[in-house]
C-alpha cells in the first residue's frame, strides 16, 4: 500500500525545544517540530513526559481551556501565585504579554512580549506570579491554556488583575483602543 504523502526528512514531529526567555528567565519558550504540506500543518503540542521538562517535581498539567476571541479583544493582565500556564495560539495571531507580578521580585513590573500564531507553532510557559495578557491581531484567534497546579484551580475571583495599560509596566500594545471585559475595564 502506497502512502498518499512522502516525508522528505527524518525529523520527529513529537519533539519540543525549550529555552528561557532572555528578559524574564523564569518564562520558557517551547518550539515544536511540525510537518507542513499542501493540506496544512500538523504538530504535537504536548506529551506527558514533557511535564518533567517544564514543571517542578510533583506538579503536572491537569486542566485545559480554550477561548475564541475576535480582532482587537484584549484579555488580561491576569494570574495567580500557584498556576503554571502553557499557552499557545492554535488559530489566528495574537500579541502575547507576560509580566512579572511577584511583588517582592527585583523584576516586578518588567514584561516580555511575543507574537504567537498558528503558522509558527510555539507555546509560552508562564509560571506562578506572572501575569498573562494578549491582544488579538487577526480577525479571530483561538487561544489555548494548559494549566498545572496543586489542589483546586484559582478561577477569576481568586486571581490578581492588573490594568492592561498600567503605566508602571510600560507595555507598548499595538492597539490603544481594545475591546475589554468588565473585569479588565475596572482593573487598577
Amino acid at each position: 500500500m502506497k502512502l498518499p504523502i512522502s516525508i522528505k526528512n527524518n525529523k520527529s514531529f513529537d519533539e519540543i525545544k525549550i529555552k528561557n526567555d532572555e528578559y524574564l528567565k523564569e518564562v520558557k519558550i517551547c518550539s515544536y517540530n511540525n510537518f507542513e504540506d499542501k493540506r496544512g500543518i500538523i504538530w504535537t503540542s504536548f506529551k506527558k513526559e514533557w511535564d518533567a521538562k517544564l514543571l517542578p517535581e510533583g506538579v503536572n498539567f491537569v486542566h485545559d481551556k480554550f477561548n475564541l476571541s475576535k480582532k482587537n479583544v484584549l484579555r488580561g493582565i491576569h494570574g495567580d501565585q500557584e498556576t503554571y500556564k502553557l499557552i499557545s495560539c492554535v488559530y489566528g495571531k495574537i500579541f502575547q504579554v507576560v509580566v512579572d507580578c511577584r511583588i517582592n521580585s527585583k523584576n516586578f513590573g518588567k514584561h516580555t512580549t511575543f507574537e504567537l500564531n498558528h503558522l509558527n507553532p510555539k507555546s509560552i510557559l508562564i509560571p506562578p506570579g506572572f501575569g498573562n495578557g494578549f491582544l488579538v491581531s487577526s480577525s479571530k484567534a483561538i487561544y489555548h491554556y494548559k494549566l498545572a497546579y496543586k489542589g483546586k484551580y484559582n478561577d477569576s475571583e481568586k486571581q490578581f488583575t492588573y490594568s492592561w495599560n498600567n503605566k508602571n509596566f510600560k507595555i507598548k500594545w499595538p492597539n490603544l483602543k481594545p475591546i475589554l471585559s468588565k473585569r479588565d475595564s475596572k482593573s487598577a
